[in-house]
C-alpha cells in the first residue's frame, strides 16, 4: 500500500479533525505521501452541506416569508432522516469526484469528515448510508476526546464573524450537550479492535487519542501522534 484511498475522520466536534486536516493540506505533496502515506487532499465534510441548509432556510423565512424546510427556528433539523441524507450527499460527491476527476483514485486521498451523536443516530445508522464505494476502499481514524474537552474547546474556538468557518465554526452549549454528549463509538467499535464489520465489509481502524490536545498545540506533538495512528491504521491494513 503506497498510500491511503479514503480516510474517515471521525469524533465529536472540536476533538480535533480540522486541525488534522489542516496540517496534512499544510505539507508538500512529496513529504506528505512519504511519511504518511497520503496523496493530494480532498476533504468532502458534511458541515458545508449542513450550513447551506442553515443559511438557505434563514433566507426563506426572513427574505420570502416562507417555512423553513430543513431547520427550526431555534437550529434542529426537522427529521432526523437528514443527517442520513447528509452522508448520502457524501457519497454522491465521491462518486463525482471518481466521474470528473482524471486519475482521481491514483493521485488523492480523500477525507470524508463528520460527527455522529446518539441523539441523531450514531456511526452505527450513518454507516448504513455510506456507499461500497467508500467502504470498500475506507478507512476509519477515530479522535477521541471526552464529551468535556469537546464542550471546553467548543467554546475556545468561535469566532462570531465567521461562524460557516471549518476551523472556528461552534455549536451552543445547550446544542452541543443534546446532540453530542452521547455518542456510540465504543458500542460502534465493539467486538473487534482493528475492524469495523459493515455491510459485509472489514473497515480497519485506528483511534487518535487528544485527550491531551496535541492538535491544539500543534508541531511535533501532533506530527507524531499523527504519524503513529498512520503508521497503526497501515499496519492494519498490510496484516489484512
Amino acid at each position: 500500500m503506497d498510500k491511503f484511498d479514503v480516510i474517515f475522520l471521525l469524533g465529536r466536534p472540536a476533538a480535533g479533525k480540522s486541525e488534522i486536516i489542516d496540517f496534512l493540506l499544510k505539507l508538500p505533496d512529496a513529504k506528505r505521501k512519504e511519511q504518511f502515506y497520503m496523496g493530494k487532499i480532498d476533504v468532502i465534510d458534511d458541515f458545508p452541506l449542513l450550513w447551506t441548509w442553515y443559511e438557505e432556510d434563514d433566507i426563506l423565512a426572513n427574505k420570502f416569508h416562507k417555512q423553513r424546510l430543513h431547520t427550526t427556528i431555534d437550529g434542529y433539523f426537522k427529521h432526523q432522516y437528514f443527517w442520513h441524507l447528509l452522508i448520502e450527499r457524501i457519497s454522491l460527491e465521491y462518486k463525482k469526484r471518481i466521474r470528473d476527476i482524471s486519475d482521481y483514485m491514483k493521485d488523492y486521498t480523500t477525507i470524508v469528515e463528520f460527527s455522529r451523536g446518539k441523539e441523531h443516530g450514531g456511526y452505527k445508522e450513518a454507516f448504513q448510508h455510506v456507499s461500497e464505494e467508500l467502504l470498500e476502499y475506507g478507512a476509519i481514524i477515530y479522535v477521541n476526546v471526552p464529551f468535556e474537552e469537546s464542550l471546553r474547546k467548543n467554546k475556545m474556538r468561535f469566532d462570531p464573524l465567521r461562524p460557516d468557518s471549518i476551523l472556528h465554526h461552534s455549536l451552543s452549549d445547550e446544542k452541543l450537550t443534546r446532540l453530542y454528549k452521547e455518542v456510540d463509538w465504543e458500542e460502534f467499535s465493539s467486538g473487534n479492535s482493528e475492524f469495523i464489520e459493515c455491510k459485509g465489509m472489514k473497515v480497519p481502524y485506528a483511534i487518535f487519542e487528544n485527550k491531551d490536545d496535541v492538535t491544539t498545540k500543534g508541531k511535533d506533538p501532533l506530527k507524531n501522534r499523527i504519524k503513529e495512528t498512520l503508521d497503526k491504521l497501515k499496519t492494519i491494513i498490510k496484516n489484512k
